[in-house]
């Protein structure tokens, strides 16, 4: 995390409360290699935390009142209570995330104290790196700090956050977002069984740059098209009388179609074979088998564009970049909800800046904006800031 975020948010949390803060939180962005939508599925994804995110300065307050200052919005102020009913604001707006979790804090049993916050961060927005999974874990990190909520676990704060954003923000995602950027390992991607929420560190090739490149395609149908996306796939469930996708094999989903709509099978082995990628993308991976990530991360974008169909045209044209640039020591894919936002490419430290020019010199969205080139390391997940 970079340390001018800790800078930027003392002088924040300063200029509001006139004291400098008593602690500091981090909790990151991610990005996800492979494994995309099926999180909702029950599935397997294959994230890692990056070293974008938020932070937090905070303080104790002796009332329940927790006031919050944002330095990203112009040094923007929302207070509410805790001991009256916490409701939301208007669609999108940022306190949203901060008391949703609040709540939900307090629906878990905790006995919240009042605290003055002073938040700020770098992931992207709209990008499809998770700002919003980011700040919901680092406000639940910061009660955690301030009042020494040992036995409040990482995945418990993750399902929290995630509550947050299902029920109060009203975006239902799965628990990717959250949970990786609860217990993310540095130098390590994290393969997470959506379904038990169980996670194994995959550790990531020293050698191994994850660049990721802002396509600058607004994700402007990702919400309907979302939940269009989840309610074909658990049609497909209730068609083969399954819990989740993920119990689903692909010769049985090749024998048993019957009168299935021909869409909603796509969808499905888009998630079927999804599956089996991100589970033979983790072994790869392991072995340093760059290639052999590269051949994956190549069928997962090819599914995505013509099953699960999210990408869009110059997402596409940039993963062919991207794939043409690296060569066969890596790959690229698209990452994120879908309909622009992000590609995602893992590549030899030794051709990023080959692969970056190519990009400068190759990629234009639509609005004739070249792409924005991030790259990144495996970072940990949250916790305080010393």
């Amino acid at each position: 995390m970079s340390p001018a975020l800790k800078r930027v948010a003392t002088h924040a949390f300063e200029v509001a409360y006139g004291q400098p803060p008593q602690t500091w939180v981090q909790a990151p962005g991610r990005v996800n290699l492979i494994g995309e939508h099926t999180d909702y599925n029950d599935g397997f994804v294959l994230p890692c935390a990056i070293n974008f995110g938020t932070v937090i300065a905070a303080s104790p307050r002796p009332d329940p009142v927790v006031r919050v200052v944002a330095a990203d919005y112009g040094a923007e102020v929302d207070e509410f209570r805790l001991d009256q009913p916490i409701q939301p604001l208007a669609d999108g707006a940022w306190p949203n995330y901060v008391r949703g979790v609040v709540k939900y804090l307090q629906e878990n049993g905790l006995p919240l104290q009042g605290a003055n916050l002073a938040l700020t961060g770098d992931v992207p927005q709209g990008a499809g790196l998770s700002s919003s999974a980011s700040l919901e874990v680092a406000v639940t990190q910061a009660f955690k700090t301030l009042q020494r909520f040992d036995d409040l676990s990482p995945t418990d704060m993750a399902l929290i956050a995630q509550r947050a954003e299902n029920r109060f923000v009203g975006c239902n995602c799965g628990i990717m977002d959250q949970l990786v950027s609860a217990r993310g390992e540095a130098g390590s991607a994290l393969l997470i069984d959506c379904r038990s929420h169980e996670t194994r560190a995959v550790p990531m090739p020293p050698d191994v740059a994850v660049m990721i490149v802002h396509s600058r395609v607004r994700r402007g149908l990702v919400g309907s098209e979302y939940n269009t996306r989840r309610k074909q796939c658990e049609a497909a469930a209730r068609h083969y009388g399954v819990m989740a996708l993920r119990d689903l094999s692909l010769a049985r989903l090749q024998a048993n179609a019957g009168d299935l709509d021909g869409i909603v099978r796509r969808r499905a082995r888009h998630i079927v074979t999804e599956n089996q990628r991100t589970l033979d993308a983790a072994e790869a991976l392991a072995a340093g088998d760059l290639r052999g990530m590269g051949l994956l991360m190549a069928a997962s974008h090819d599914s995505m564009r013509d099953d699960f169909e999210i990408t869009a045209p110059a997402v596409d044209q940039l993963v062919a970049i991207l794939q043409s640039a690296i060569g066969p020591v890596g790959g690229a894919r698209m990452t994120g909800g879908g309909f622009g936002g992000c590609a995602v490419a893992l590549l030899p430290l030794d051709r990023v800046e080959s692969v970056r020019q190519a990009v400068a010199r190759h990629y234009r969205a639509p609005t004739g904006e070249s792409g924005t080139v991030y790259v990144c390391q495996a970072s940990a997940g949250a916790g305080p800031l010393t």
